[in-house]
């Protein structure tokens, strides 16, 4: 059995979302169990009205605090320590669950797993990564998506390392194409930052293709696209926005007049494929890369069905190994790289497992 630990409280609408989508993906997946934290009379009003409930796999954890959206870091840290959020990622450390989920506020949700859970073996940050729809009828895994403003060329190494464990943990595929986001393909061009990263990447035992640019994650030009949490953040809410606009101008066009509705009608099969595969909830569920434990973050608006699939990330994750063959493709990169001497002598880490590093999503 995959034991899942599933904050309730998280997100915009919190337990009307959580319960209902666990309910549902408790019937769709007789492998899993679940661990519902939070307010335990509601949670169990939500679960004892639904008659086809598997209660043999639920278990209700009560916590009597939630982390809302709105609390700064320190108060999700400091003054909420029986936070459904916190035993949560507790749950995992405790060895009662294989992984977590929030939809709550992703700065609280970061540094929360972050100082619960800590830091793999040669990894400074953790960072957010998600597969974005592109051409080739796949996902182009990016990351960081928010959890760092301010990355050195060693942290975006790191980003690619685990990138592409991840993707190789979700399609047993051999060695993914890592590309590095950039202004232009050129090595020339970008900040030193970026080009220095470039530099750690080329020597690197990744498969790595080079610098991309944004319309390559889209193209599906490689498997898995590095940039700071600055960068990646304004890549995904414009891609959240992009696929809300396409979405109604597809819903306006069958309602214009009777003429757009018969267009509509004969194009319907394709316009609906279309739909679908720009619908950003079937994206939802982030990974929360380099942390002693399988997390995942929701969006905050999800609603069931993008949080069940969220949940599908979360079961992806563990019985695919994601977090060995992390720690594993971690320690021998930093080994080749350390042969190899092309990382500093002085590999500054002196934040492995301290403050949080500056969460913008």
């Amino acid at each position: 059995m995959i034991r899942i630990a599933i904050d309730c409280m998280g997100g915009d609408a919190g337990l009307p979302v959580t319960v209902p989508a666990a309910l549902d993906f408790l019937r769709r997946y007789p492998d899993v169990q679940v661990l519902l934290v939070g307010l335990s009379e509601p949670i169990g009003a939500l679960v004892a009205a639904d008659a086809a409930a598997p209660r043999d796999r639920i278990e209700i954890v009560h916590a009597d605090e939630v982390v809302t959206m709105d609390d700064p870091v320190e108060v999700a840290l400091r003054r909420k320590k029986n936070s459904s959020m916190r035993l949560a990622a507790l749950a995992v450390k405790d060895g009662q669950a294989d992984a977590c989920i929030s939809a709550g506020n992703t700065g609280a949700w970061m540094a929360v797993s972050r100082y619960v859970l800590k830091t793999l073996d040669g990894i400074d940050r953790p960072a957010i990564a998600t597969a974005l729809p592109n051409r080739k009828g796949g996902g182009t895994t990016v990351l960081d998506l928010g959890a760092n403003v301010d990355c050195t060329p060693e942290h975006l190494l790191q980003f690619a390392v685990m990138g592409a464990a991840l993707v190789q943990c979700q399609t047993s595929g051999q060695r993914p194409s890592v590309g590095l986001l950039n202004i232009g393909e050129e090595a020339i061009k970008g900040n030193e930052v970026v080009k220095d990263a470039a530099e750690l990447l080329r020597a690197s035992p990744l498969n790595f293709y080079g610098n991309v640019e944004g319309n390559d994650i889209f193209k599906g030009t490689v498997d898995v696209v590095v940039c700071d949490g600055f960068v990646g953040n304004v890549v995904l809410k414009s891609v959240e926005g992009l696929a809300s606009m396409l979405s109604g101008i597809i819903r306006e066009e069958f309602h214009r007049g009777l003429l757009s509705k018969l267009a509509g009608l004969l194009a319907s099969p394709v316009l609906g494929r279309l739909r679908t595969r720009v619908d950003n909830r079937r994206y939802n569920g982030a990974a929360l890369l380099g942390l002693r434990g399988v997390v995942i973050k929701s969006h905050g608006s999800a609603d069931v069905y993008a949080y069940g699939c969220a949940l599908e990330r979360a079961r992806e994750a563990v019985a695919n190994g994601l977090l060995a063959r992390t720690a594993q493709q971690v320690a021998e990169i930093r080994r080749s790289l350390d042969a190899a001497g092309v990382l500093p002598a002085a590999d500054a880490r002196h934040d492995a497992n301290g403050a949080e590093g500056g969460a913008v999503a």
